[in-house]
């Protein structure tokens, strides 16, 4: 099988699964991972749709901050 003929054959299911109602397709939160100022370590944070800085406490020196 092609590639164009495995996209085709992609979007066909896409569309049918979609007119079945069966999937729906939605927008959720960001994730970024922030590097502490203070003291480097990594922390996972969780954005709000359309929100670039976020507010959080790095997990290993509770340094308070925000995300760039």
């Amino acid at each position: 099988m092609s590639k164009q003929t495995m996209r085709e054959e992609t979007e066909r299911l896409v569309r049918e699964a979609i007119e079945r109602r069966g999937l729906t397709v939605k927008q959720g939160d960001t994730r970024i991972e922030a590097v502490c100022g203070r003291c480097g370590g990594k922390t996972r944070v969780s954005a709000p749709k359309g929100q670039i800085r976020v507010r959080y406490a790095c997990k290993e020196c509770g340094h308070e901050q925000e995300t760039l």
